[in-house]
């Protein structure tokens, strides 16, 4: 048989005829609003819910002016650090540049150095260090150099990054654990531990306290080097040092070693005294944290025990519920996540695509296709969502492979390429699995036509393209052959968990 991309072999399909109501519906079914009362209409609220990362946030602050209502320094400052928590940094700067290009607020130091994290995070470390040039002398405060430090870091430019360190140090500007943890970091990250404990002990030279972040990252970094006594040590010497208060971040982290080095006793018993140091203002991040430690362990009563806390707090969070469903699918407990989805759909305020798009490919890797075709289409017809995106089509291909209905996967892995944009990746094993598909039945052009619209969309390069045409040639398609070339995959669900942003809480 042979298949030729861009034609439909399942017309008749389910998945089709979702797409087809896609097309000629004009109005979908409205989704009942989750609260009694209508939230209060804020400017905050408002760029909350303009999420399209595509589309600009100054006509929302336009219209907020036009409509004559205030929008002072003090509110912009806000919904920039909100915009910064769910990382939606191309809105941030342009809140930023609104604040003061268009509102004419003073700038403070503050502000600089948060806009130089931005347009690096933006626009990358060149334009970051354009605009750090262009700052007058006064305004290169230990802040702003703190900034520059960090956007450095974030990009793996060490000389840089030492050589602004140095600056600092030989500028006299105020010392704080805050840079030498951005470097102590940045070390770590590059597997030169070495410098770990040369720059803590001029920490404690300086008479600069090691703060819990230190100590993490010093933790982190025996862990990354399976160094458990090491971790030991370190750990003994911290919690009998009377002026260090440790936190529960590090018996996590000690516990995350204990794990990978299949002390599972042990590294329970450090989760437990995790437990007991959360205070309260941590807690939603905690026993999210836990959730996920606690599946790793494969303790699921303390999954659902740590729940049971989370909803103590009296508000569940889409962070919650996305960490909560994706423990159960992972314990193989497909009724539990479904549980847990259906009072998320009962009372979000707002919409989270992470959520569903995990289940949907819970459904798809455990052989449950028509289950997520039919939730595809209930999130159609719902209006939560308008058709299926790339991570959908790339769960929905991943499943119809998996059932040995290849003529499916092909053209929906084709449709979740042609709907994809920068940082996603395909399920490797699903395009291998696609491709040997069309080798097989003698359809080499389509084969090709599938990795050319990956080249055309950015997700291979001129060079891995044409390596991957090689392989097929020579009929040496594989998984392991893919992943060696296009340097690996990610499975769906952790793929559209990591990348797939959405609204987790709103700005509020």
């Amino acid at each position: 048989m042979k298949l030729r991309i861009g034609s439909n072999p399942w017309t008749n399909s389910p998945i089709s005829r979702l797409l087809r109501v896609v097309a000629y519906s004009t109005k979908t079914l409205s989704r009942p609003s989750a609260s009694p009362s209508k939230p209060p209409d804020t400017l905050p609220i408002r760029v909350s819910r303009s999420g399209d990362p595509k589309a600009s946030i100054v006509p929302v602050l336009n219209q907020w002016l036009e409509e004559g209502k205030p929008m002072k320094q003090s509110m912009l400052q806000i919904i920039i650090r909100q915009l910064r928590r769910f990382r939606r940094y191309k809105h941030a700067l342009e809140v930023s540049e609104y604040m003061g290009e268009e509102m004419k607020y003073n700038i403070s130091v503050g502000d600089t150095a948060v806009r130089l994290d931005l347009i690096s995070k933006v626009h990358g470390v060149d334009q970051a260090e354009k605009y750090f040039n262009s700052l007058p002398e006064a305004m290169r405060n230990f802040q702003v150099y703190g900034a520059l430090l960090n956007c450095y870091a974030n990009n793996n430019c060490l000389e840089k990054a030492e050589a602004t360190m140095q600056i600092m140090r030989e500028s006299g500007l105020p010392a704080n654990a805050v840079s030498y943890n951005v470097m102590l970091n940045l070390y770590h990250r590059l597997g030169k531990h070495d410098m770990l404990d040369v720059l803590m002990q001029e920490m404690t030279d300086k008479g600069i306290k090691h703060d819990a972040f230190t100590n993490s990252i010093r933790l982190n970094a025996y862990v990354s080097s399976s160094d458990i006594e090491g971790m030991e040590k370190f750990l003994t010497r911290i919690e009998n040092d009377v002026e260090i208060t440790l936190d529960w971040h590090a018996y996590v982290i000690s516990s995350n070693a204990y794990l990978k080095a299949k002390l599972t006793e042990k590294a329970l018993q450090m989760l437990r005294r995790a437990e007991q140091l959360v205070p309260q203002g941590s807690r939603k991040h905690a026993y999210e944290v836990f959730l996920t430690v606690y599946t790793n362990l494969r303790r699921k009563d303390d999954v659902y025990r740590t729940w049971r806390l989370y909803g103590n707090l009296g508000k569940f969070f889409n962070s919650g519920y996305l960490c909560m469903i994706s423990s159960l699918v992972k314990l193989d407990d497909l009724d539990g996540a479904e549980r847990v989805l259906a009072e998320w759909e009962s009372g979000y305020s707002f919409f989270d695509a992470r959520i569903p798009n995990v289940m949907i490919s819970a459904y798809c890797r455990k052989g449950f296709v028509e289950k997520a075709e039919a939730y595809t289409k209930r999130l159609i017809e719902r209006g939560d969502i308008k058709e299926p995106d790339a991570f959908i089509l790339n769960s929905l291909a991943t499943g119809y492979q998996m059932d040995g209905q290849m003529a499916k996967a092909v053209e929906t892995l084709r449709a979740a390429i042609s709907s994809s944009s920068l940082g996603w990746k395909p399920n490797t094993g699903t395009l291998a699995a696609c491709l040997k598909f069309l080798e097989g039945t003698n359809n080499l052009e389509a084969a090709k036509e599938l990795l050319k619209l990956l080249n055309v969309k950015g997700h291979l390069s001129i060079d891995v393209y044409d390596r991957l045409v090689r392989t097929i040639v020579d009929g040496n398609v594989d998984d392991s052959s893919l992943a060696r070339i296009t340097g690996g995959s990610e499975a769906p669900d952790e793929e559209s968990t990591r990348i797939h942003g959405g609204q987790n809480e709103g700005i509020s």
